[in-house]
């Protein structure tokens, strides 16, 4: 027992000096051009696919202390994403995104909007560790993942956009035209029905081909659960934690600084994740907590996912 509790307190270590030292900096609230919150899989063994839907808002153009003018724009970011998983063997994971992006923009004086093929990314993972043990009669199961992922210039990018809203952040596109990369870690300890899950993703951009660099972003969450099992046939488990998201401000031709990007959220997370033999579905709401956008130009509501998913 000694040594399952001692091998427990590395891990949790590991992980949270991970997520501690790669805080340093994801776009603006995870709106527009990519957002990497996972939150708990869905159950599988070899693989699995499903569609997930994601819904966010977005205020900008705001004044001291978040006044509104005419300026203000209201923006609404949706998409329905083809995600999926696949494990070679017991170390190694793959999982595939493939998002389609629809915006929407309105304020007093106009409205647009932009649907179409947003970046895919693709993400591995290498098992470190996998394991079980036992707490006085209790069982311990935990694991941890480390990898690294690739996002690709799929979606289309408007340098024009850029051009016509100097004053405010830069999302509104489909893609980001670079391709970036990701440093990733999961971590899932579970104490027979009770568990706790965490990841983390650090995203490295580049600079595209019009000279403009999104900021490097870091995004992470805690989520606690508790699996009820229903006639041996499903299985229900409510979760709830936080997720935090931070970036440096995006910068252009290699040197100015966009004041209208950068800053931090933490947002409240309540979900709950369900699994009948092979299929998989769940929903979480994502509340905002507190926030420092833009330097008080943007401000980001609430948000919403739901997926559902097979493994096979």
């Amino acid at each position: 027992m000694k040594t399952t509790i001692k091998r427990t307190g590395i891990l949790t270590a590991v992980c949270l000096f991970f997520i501690i030292t790669s805080a340093t900096a994801c776009d603006i609230c995870g709106c527009g051009v990519g957002s990497y919150y996972l939150g708990i899989l869905p159950e599988f063994n070899k693989r699995f696919v499903g569609l997930r839907y994601q819904h966010k808002t977005l205020r900008a153009h705001l004044g001291p202390n978040g006044t509104t003018s005419y300026l203000t724009t209201d923006e609404t970011y949706q998409s329905a994403e083809v995600w999926g998983g696949y494990n070679f063997g017991k170390k190694v994971r793959v999982l595939a995104f493939v998002p389609y992006n629809f915006n929407e923009r309105r304020s007093n004086e106009n409205a647009g909007h932009k649907n179409g093929l947003g970046d895919i990314a693709l993400m591995g993972y290498y098992n470190l560790f996998s394991g079980t043990g036992t707490i006085g009669s209790k069982l311990l199961v935990q694991s941890l993942w480390f990898g690294a992922g690739v996002k690709l210039p799929t979606g289309a990018y408007s340098p024009a956009e850029r051009n016509q809203s100097q004053q405010s952040p830069n999302n509104f596109q489909l893609g980001t035209a670079s391709t970036d990369f990701t440093l990733n870690a999961a971590y899932d300890i579970r104490l027979m029905d009770l568990g706790i899950n965490v990841n983390a993703n650090y995203k490295i951009n580049t600079e595209n081909k019009y000279g403009y660099r999104y900021g490097n972003k870091f995004t992470t969450n805690a989520l606690a659960y508790y699996k009820f099992r229903v006639a041996k046939v499903l299985t229900i488990a409510p979760n709830a934690g936080v997720l935090y998201e931070t970036s440096v401000k995006d910068t252009e031709d290699q040197k100015f600084s966009v004041d209208a990007s950068g800053g931090h959220v933490l947002s409240l997370v309540g979900g709950i994740e369900a699994n009948i033999k092979r299929v998989s579905f769940g929903a979480n709401y994502q509340e905002i907590a507190t926030q420092d956008l833009a330097n008080g130009s943007v401000r980001a509501g609430n948000r919403l996912m739901a997926h559902v998913s097979v493994a096979f």
